[in-house]
């Protein structure tokens, strides 16, 4: 273990949410330490908003509300969430979220998923690269934000930053 690569408080969200825009919605803070195993992400939605139900096959996810209320659907029930609440999504599950009036604050944690970003132009185009034929076109896939494939072309939300996608087609 490098001397970087010991324990450290990141982030207090008590204090860090009421600094950020009430407006802001999305990714508000992402975990981003390099050599890290886990991803984490900060995400806010505003009132009455909502991420559609979807199922996540690759990975289990922990969510933490840090703020706000809502509830989570999927697999026929409902669950209220409240601030402090900590819910287990477990990969295969179907699941969907829905803000209260004060809108929703939470945390998710799951395991990072490696080696699905795009890694420029400039590297596609070196004349070093000898591949056959054209690579199907994943765009559509690619968050704006921060630049990485979502696993599910129907993903709401980017699984790495948080960032609102637009829907399939609707670049």
């Amino acid at each position: 273990m490098s001397a970087q690569e010991k324990p450290r408080l990141l982030v207090s969200f008590d204090q860090y949410v009421p600094l950020v825009s009430a407006e802001r919605t999305g990714a508000l803070w992402k975990l981003a330490e390099e050599r890290r195993q886990l991803d984490a992400n900060l995400l806010r939605l505003p009132p009455e908003g909502g991420v559609a139900e979807h199922v996540e096959d690759s990975l289990d996810v922990l969510l933490v509300v840090v703020a706000g209320d809502g509830f989570l659907d999927g697999d026929d029930q409902e669950l209220a969430l409240t601030s402090g609440a900590v819910a287990w999504l477990p990969r295969g599950s179907r699941r969907g979220l829905r803000a209260g009036p004060q809108g929703l604050v939470y945390l998710t944690v799951h395991g990072r998923r490696p080696g699905m970003s795009i890694t420029g132009a400039a590297a596609l185009l070196r004349a070093d690269i000898q591949e056959g034929g054209e690579a199907a076109c994943a765009l559509d896939r690619v968050c704006p934000e921060c630049g990485k494939m979502r696993a599910e072309a129907s993903a709401p939300f980017c699984g790495w930053c948080g960032e609102r996608l637009a829907p399939e087609g609707g670049r």
